[in-house]
């Protein structure tokens, strides 16, 4: 039978707020801890990951293994090959994912998870380096490791002293420290990064190319030099471009004629029902090469204030044309 009697917990607002302050001050504290913690031990195990002819195979049990799982996905999308092993899976069969080539990265607060202590002398009979991530500097891991990393703190932020909390958060940024680390001795850069991000953000930035983007055959607008306003008019309407590039007799780019420069005219008052195509072009068009990143037409376009470009091929032949609108629907900007 429910008890329809029973309250509700009642939230106390001062002391959600003082709690959660207390946390973050507990958090930070086991963070800036590491720092004395940092030295040639630290210096040791960078060495190791960077020279791994295998994997860093990252392994840890419970909150520590959700660490290991972050961890481990830093490293790989940072230029570190990496993956995370479950130590009770490697207890049956997944140890044969671990080879003498590796690099094992064993996560654990107390240092004595059974289930990873069970493993670690099949571990150092495949003869892969081990490095200990642990607050406890007498355990089982520390003492079978070859290179000791201490994440130890003074104390967790649950009141009870119980949750990992403080301690997970130091191992969290102690694997960013090791992958900041590496990145910087690989010469890792933002290219290398979009390459393992292709679809984010930045791998949409960093790999488009205006290739990619442009509108390209029959949707250029062209005009000849001897075109009418009339012709210019309706190439313009049909690409829906706000623009038409202007060639000569052989299909080289002479200028452009925008939907700005048409407001000029207009508002100097020019007749434009005569005027050819050559009359009114601007004669020097921003273009970009066919191979450049879209990026960089953005760039052009910001620079000098301009809304269109013109694709160049690498003979200098008009192959191609993109706006704004083009680069917003590639989410390039």
């Amino acid at each position: 039978m429910t008890n329809t009697s029973a309250q509700k917990p009642v939230v106390d607002a001062a002391h959600v707020v003082a709690l959660a302050r207390e946390t973050l001050d507990v958090e930070a504290a086991a963070v800036l801890g590491l720092k004395s913690a940092v030295g040639n031990d630290f210096v040791q195990a960078v060495r190791l990951m960077l020279e791994v002819k295998g994997r860093v195979v990252v392994m840890g049990m419970g909150k520590s293994g959700h660490i290991g799982r972050k961890i481990a996905a830093t490293l790989a999308s940072t230029g570190t090959a990496a993956m995370f092993v479950h130590p009770a899976e490697a207890s049956h069969g997944d140890l044969g994912m671990i080879k003498p080539v590796d690099v094992v990265l064993a996560i654990s607060n107390s240092g004595e998870s059974e289930e990873l202590t069970a493993i670690l002398p099949m571990i150092k009979r495949l003869g892969a380096p081990l490095l200990a991530m642990t607050g406890n500097a007498q355990s089982t891991l520390a003492r079978c490791a070859s290179v000791f990393l201490n994440t130890g703190v003074e104390k967790e932020a649950c009141p009870l002293n119980l949750a990992p909390t403080a301690s997970t958060t130091a191992q969290l940024a102690l694997g960013d420290a090791l992958a900041v680390a590496l990145l910087d001795a690989r010469g890792f850069k933002a290219e290398d990064f979009a390459r393992s991000h292709p679809g984010g953000a930045l791998g949409r930035r960093l790999l488009t190319l205006v290739s990619d983007v442009m509108r390209s055959a029959d949707q250029v607008p062209r005009v000849h030099l001897n075109a009418g306003f009339g012709e210019i008019m309706r190439e313009m309407s049909n690409k829906g471009l706000g623009a038409t590039a202007v060639i000569d007799d052989a299909g080289g780019l002479c200028g452009i004629f925008t939907d700005g420069d048409l407001r000029r005219l207009i508002e100097k008052g020019v007749d434009l029902r005569s005027a050819s195509a050559a009359q009114v072009m601007h004669a020097n068009p921003g273009t970009i090469g066919v191979d450049a990143l879209a990026v960089d037409a953005v760039e052009l376009m910001e620079q000098r204030r301009i809304t269109s470009v013109l694709v160049l091929d690498g003979a200098g032949q008009l192959v191609g044309a993109l706006n704004s609108n083009d680069l917003m629907r590639a989410k390039v900007i």
